[in-house]
């Protein structure tokens, strides 16, 4: 696909243009920013309906699920209607949920509690996001729809303020700005409606949101750190269809997260651990806590003489529907998770992802280039809806801590059924940090190299492109900022959170501190562009191509 888009964007250059000054345009009637569930299922449901619509997907990963992770459970509702006889279509949806546990851990010990409603997975698979969304991509391609990876929207194109369509970044462009013999330039991309697909905390939907001042009458949006392995098994330890799940240890009664463990296909064990990005103590690990986790008695035997073959990490909204921004602007919409339509209770957004992908493709035609406003009322109309307001309150409550969280869930669950007659509020995560003198240091064992691993040879697992020629696409605001607060208040907590390592605190023959940033290993998580507590570092795409090959995550 990126070949074919290279060979018309030959076409549209004459031999003597200069490619420093100017920018190749392509024009389509949809454009889709983001190859994921979201944006796929848009594309395919606009194709449906409109054979003669030409569509463009395009997505910053090498290729389609590169950039994708997820745990995943996959809810077919969506996918029920979106493609009816996905099941003769050879869909990769291969192993059916045959066992739900739910878990309490301490130190030493497990506890099985009966697993809440929402989290029951009757009816339920296992999949790999990734396989899932390139079989969406292969099938959209057979309804005309052009899909090009491997080119990164950096930003957006504004007829004064109506979005027209996005410019992608520049290629091949050296430290200090000049073009390299791999140069290519940039390409704008321009189309009736644009369609921001990007996922949790995307670049250019969060300059949307300033712009239009999307977020002026919702509440905050909140996030969680989704960290996951991918280890094979031995066939004796592999139980195909199980999903188990677990609270409590190693993480505190105050911070909230979990755990995921799933069987499925030969062999594979998904494993997953998630931390709310509204934890306190900058000291917090996110990727050693996972380590830890390894480690408990009840997780350890499902992992003993398997090999882990990938790594990855993932930001996830859980802000649900108290923190859904305005979906529209003059020229198009936000849908996914960018929007937020994740169902934190039952551990799932893609189906609702997939849903507000297929609603905007019906709101948007007749195609017209005004604003869709009746979309968000669609939405409303839809089974998202609903869906979210049930689990409204579920998330805000564990602000409470877990006893009274969890004591919270299940009156609203079981007694109010998700209609309780008040909304809890959200608080926004970079401002929970306290300052590292008044928090209690975390000391973390040592890895012991076959179930828990150092750092760095988890981000080997990646497997990252990154060109090092290239700009450094995290930005700061202010270069002062690291050292003079972030290090003196916070300890550097940007150490820490960030489950690549990307940033370091170095100290030079006087003992003067810096911070380094190796972009090189970031796998596009966006925790720091969510947890930095002044918000000073802002997280922009890179060249197109780059970050994680995940292909099964």
């Amino acid at each position: 696909m990126q070949k074919e888009f290279n060979t018309a964007i030959n076409k549209m250059c004459a031999p003597d243009q200069n490619i420093l000054s100017a920018h190749n345009t392509l024009s389509f009637d949809i454009l889709i920013i983001g190859a994921g569930p979201a944006g796929l299922s848009a594309a395919i449901r606009l194709a449906q309906l409109d054979s003669t619509l030409s569509i463009c997907v395009l997505e910053k990963g090498a290729e389609v699920g590169a950039h994708l992770l997820s745990g995943a459970v996959l809810e077919t509702r969506a996918l029920d209607e979106l493609i009816p006889d996905w099941q003769q279509k050879n869909a990769p949806l291969n192993t059916f949920v045959t066992q739900d546990q739910f878990l309490f851990l301490t130190q030493q010990h497990a506890f099985r509690l009966p697993t809440p409603r929402p989290m029951r997975n009757h009816g339920n698979y296992i999949i790999s996001l990734g396989k899932f969304c390139r079989w969406l991509a292969d099938y959209a391609a057979t309804l005309g729809v052009q899909i090009f990876p491997g080119f990164a929207a950096t930003n957006i194109l504004f007829d004064n303020d109506r979005v027209i369509g996005i410019v992608t970044g520049d290629k091949g462009v050296d430290k200090h700005g000049k073009p390299t013999e791999r140069y290519q330039p940039g390409m704008t991309l321009t189309a009736k409606q644009t369609l921001f697909a990007e996922g949790c905390r995307g670049s250019l939907t969060q300059q949307l949101v300033e712009r239009f001042q999307l977020r002026k009458t919702c509440g905050p949006q909140t996030y969680a750190l989704g960290i996951k392995e991918l280890w094979e098994v031995p066939e004796q330890q592999h139980q195909a269809g199980l999903a188990m799940h677990s609270i409590g240890w190693p993480l505190d009664t105050q911070t909230y997260g979990g755990s995921f463990l799933y069987h499925f296909d030969k062999n594979l064990i998904a494993l997953g651990f998630v931390i709310g990005l509204d934890y306190q103590n900058p000291y917090l690990n996110p990727y050693e806590e996972f380590q830890r986790f390894k480690s408990h008695p009840a997780i350890r035997p499902y992992l003993e003489n398997g090999k882990r073959i990938q790594y990855g990490a993932r930001a996830l909204n859980e802000g649900g529907l108290q923190a859904i921004p305005k979906l529209t602007f003059p020229g198009g919409l936000i849908i996914g998770c960018g929007a937020g339509f994740l169902n934190v209770p039952k551990l799932k957004g893609i189906h609702t992802a997939m849903k507000s992908g297929m609603t905007a493709a019906e709101s948007l035609l007749p195609l017209s280039t005004d604003e869709c406003v009746h979309y968000a009322d669609q939405i409303k109309k839809s089974w998202i809806w609903p869906e979210l307001y049930r689990a409204r309150n579920i998330r805000p409550a564990m602000n409470w801590g877990l006893k009274w969280g969890l004591a919270y869930a299940a009156i609203d669950t079981y007694l109010f059924r998700g209609h309780a007659p008040w909304t809890l509020s959200n608080h926004a995560d970079p401002f929970q940090l306290k300052p590292a003198k008044d928090c209690k240091k975390i000391h973390y064992p040592k890895q012991d190299n076959k179930i828990t691993f150092d750092l760095m040879s988890s981000v080997f697992l990646s497997h990252i492109h990154y060109d090092e020629n290239q700009p450094c696409h995290l930005k700061l605001k202010n270069t002062d900022t690291p050292i003079e607060i972030n290090l003196k208040l916070f300890d550097a907590p940007e150490q820490r959170y960030c489950p690549a390592g990307v940033y370091e605190i170095l100290y030079d023959e006087n003992n003067r501190p810096r911070l380094r940033i190796n972009a090189g290993n970031c796998i596009h998580c966006k925790a720091c562009d969510i947890k930095d507590p002044t918000q000073n570092i802002v997280w922009t795409s890179p060249e197109g191509g780059s970050g994680p090959q995940y292909g099964m995550m």
